[in-house]
């Protein structure tokens, strides 16, 4: 009976050292992760819809703050580096590339804080910002522009505890990109981001 109840005693201490992630009301916390940004199969068309869009997916490190109004609920910011995404058209192939920094704001609302796995949900504000486009292959010498895009975005992710000031998160992350394409001046139409960012960061409460 006693060999039985050692390793018992033994488990529940080592359950018990590894104290609840709680967040409470004033506290912060910060995440550095890697997160990929993947913009839906559907790009959109332009001119006219003779110009079918595909842009692909990129990875970058990525950092978050936290502060929480209230226990549980916090307000959150994402930053990252810039990502970087080529510009396709089906049948035509690679004609341009850019690069965007999609800063977003998101309150989110954190479940079961006491436990060692903490569902978390939030929604937001996303800002999306173009720079560095580039053009070749059919555009090759003309001048690629895309326009700066405000839409929502949805955040959904697990918190796995690791100690009281730390966990690991897995997450996912639904933004509303939607950005005016103009070549030369001229104005082609619209390009449907609307990503699905996923991602891994460790969290630490501050």
């Amino acid at each position: 009976m006693k060999k039985t109840l050692v390793p018992i005693a033994i488990a529940l201490a080592l359950g018990a050292a590894v104290p609840a992630f709680a967040q409470s009301k004033g506290d912060w916390t910060l995440g550095v992760g890697v997160h990929q940004v993947n913009p839906k199969s559907d790009n959109g068309t332009l001119a006219g819809g003779t110009l079918p869009l595909e842009i692909d997916s990129d990875v970058k490190p990525t950092v978050t703050f936290e502060y929480f109004l209230r226990d549980n609920l916090g307000l959150e910011v994402l930053a990252a580096l810039p990502f970087k995404h080529d510009i396709s058209v089906k049948g035509v192939g690679k004609v341009g590339e850019t690069k965007h920094l999609p800063p977003t704001v998101s309150l989110q609302y954190h479940f079961n804080s006491e436990g060692k796995v903490s569902p978390l949900l939030g929604v937001g504000l996303n800002y999306t910002t173009f720079f560095s486009e580039d053009t070749t292959g059919a555009l090759e010498g003309t001048r690629l522009k895309l326009d700066d895009s405000w839409g929502l975005a949805a955040h959904a992710g697990l918190d796995f505890k690791v100690s009281e000031r730390s966990a690991v998160r897995v997450d996912v992350r639904w933004a509303d990109i939607d950005t005016k394409v103009e070549v030369d001046g001229a104005k082609l139409g619209t390009a449907n981001i609307d990503p699905l960012v996923y991602g891994v960061a460790y969290v630490l409460k501050f």
